[in-house]
């Protein structure tokens, strides 16, 4: 199961850069939105205000499941999990298998990534891998989902709300960033 996107793409702002490659300008340094959008109430379970988490992987091994570990226990500390039903159970997952493609892209493409970071709201998660890679991450045109390998970019486009690629002009490498609902 995968997520919808809960609200229209302009409720948020513009973006620094969609996957469409729509170029925008209203993101912080790390791309993140900022400043004080109004939300309706959420649910006592659903972090009030941005939750945040971030990780480096400097001189750290076995990184993909560390990013995963890490992603858990900050859903773990956020409500999601464990997981009250079907729903939320999949979101959940969903979020964690996007953190596992985008770090294992920036292994694969990229020297690996430095830092993970994850936002949450009341509406969405936010996950960005920044790595020092100058490549950029797209969907395999076309997937060919019976063949091994090449789905990841295909997986995040599919299971995420947006997703897209900032770059810094002052920094070598890039931030990508996906973002999934959260569990209603």
């Amino acid at each position: 199961m995968s997520t919808t996107r809960p609200y229209s793409p302009g409720d948020r702002g513009p973006e620094a850069s969609g996957a469409s490659g729509t170029p925008g300008g209203a993101a912080a340094a790390g791309g993140a939105p900022e400043g004080g959008v109004a939300t309706p109430a959420a649910p006592a379970d659903v972090p009030v205000g941005g939750g945040v988490r971030r990780l480096s992987f400097d001189d750290q091994s076995g990184v993909v499941p560390l990013a995963r570990d890490f992603t858990r226990q900050a859903l773990y500390e956020w409500g999601w999990l464990p997981a009250g039903g079907a729903d939320r159970r999949a979101a959940a997952e969903d979020v964690l298998l996007v953190v596992s493609e985008l770090v294992t892209n920036a292994c694969l493409h990229a020297e690996g990534p430095d830092h993970l970071a994850i936002m949450c709201d009341r509406k969405v998660i936010r996950l960005e891998v920044t790595d020092r890679g100058t490549g950029q991450p797209a969907p395999r045109t076309p997937h060919q989902a019976g063949r091994p390998g090449g789905h990841g970019m295909f997986i995040v486009q599919r299971l995420c709300l947006d997703w897209g690629v900032v770059r810094s002009p002052d920094t070598p490498g890039k931030t990508v960033w996906a973002e999934l609902g959260t569990p209603g």
